[in-house]
């Protein structure tokens, strides 16, 4: 029973893998801008030098520049990046184990893979780019009927108008291999990215401490409090200017909308740096005498209305 406890209570963190609908919407929105980008420079900008020694570097960077860019775009835009960077700064770390690491870091990488993969695989299925790259690479001897003295020019193949007339007849059988090895990598790698979500689906299902009902009560919360928060700072923030303003310079030009949020709410106090440090950061699942804390901000809330400070300074420094 220990055991079993013990590896419950690590792979419950695999949780954090597709726990929102709104998640893999998202995720969705961004393989179809990746698609239509993808498309367009295909289209557009691909132009495959012709040269050897070119082709295969632009090839090769076409396919992998934009799907780097695209991945440290992702790991950037990931708020869980924000919050296990924040844990590490304000925390060091101290709390987080193995298994939580993993499914951090797991669900930051998850999230920005789905451009790059999308682009590669997209750029794989189209063949352009890796008909570029390796055209120079084929064996002529290959080629039935191809003369032994022309092989330098297996470069300015993906450039028809540059082969004599008499080897562009050899074009269509290149293009045709190189395509078919292409679009065979693609679609081994859109099978490995099949089987790698499935399995992170069935281990998530399997390990997760809570039920299917209960994680979509989860997910909103989370978009709720989310939403209700930044609400409610922008009008924080806002009358807290405005107070400071006023104090200066004796007045302060408020819009219709925002004197209704003054007089109702008539002052905003600066918030100490130690509350702002004890909602921010990591935080996955944790339950305080059988009931659920969904978020630090909801732990940090139970804590304040029992006004139980030594119990609130040792659990907000705990990670889960």
């Amino acid at each position: 029973m220990a055991a079993y406890a013990l590896v419950t209570e690590n792979f419950k963190f695999m949780s954090l893998f597709f726990k929102s609908k709104d998640v893999m919407i998202f995720n969705g929105l961004i393989a179809l801008g990746t698609v239509a980008g993808q498309t367009a420079y295909s289209v557009f900008a691909f132009e495959c030098p012709c040269s050897s020694g070119r082709n295969y570097r632009y090839g090769l960077a076409a396919i992998g520049a934009p799907a780097l860019a695209f991945f440290l775009i992702g790991i950037m835009m990931n708020k869980s990046t924000w919050d296990l960077v924040s844990e590490c700064r304000l925390r060091n770390c101290r709390k987080l184990s193995g298994a939580a690491a993993f499914a951090l870091l797991g669900t930051i990488i998850g999230r920005a893979v789905v451009a790059p993969l999308t682009w590669a695989v997209i750029s794989l299925l189209q063949g352009k780019a890796y008909t570029c790259a390796l055209s120079e690479f084929l064996d002529p001897e290959t080629l039935e009927g191809f003369p032994s003295d022309q092989g330098s020019a297996m470069a300015k193949f993906p450039c028809p108008e540059s082969v004599s007339t008499e080897l562009k007849g050899f074009w269509p059988e290149i293009e045709r291999r190189l395509k078919y090895e292409s679009q065979l990598i693609g679609w081994l790698l859109v099978a490995g990215m099949a089987v790698t979500v499935f399995l992170m689906l069935c281990v998530k299902r399997c390990s997760s401490p809570l039920g299917y009902r209960q994680e979509d009560y989860w997910s909103e919360y989370r978009s709720n409090e989310k939403t209700l928060f930044q609400r409610t700072a922008s009008v924080h923030s806002r009358l807290l200017a405005a107070e400071n303003v006023k104090n200066f310079f004796g007045f302060v030009a408020l819009e219709k909308e925002e004197k209704e949020q003054l007089t109702e709410h008539q002052s905003a106090s600066p918030i100490c740096s130690t509350n702002w440090n004890r909602v921010t950061g990591v935080y996955l699942y944790r339950e305080k005498n059988g009931l659920p804390l969904y978020s630090r901000l909801h732990k940090w809330a139970t804590y304040s209305l029992e006004n139980n400070v030594e119990a609130m300074e040792k659990e907000m420094d705990t990670f889960s």
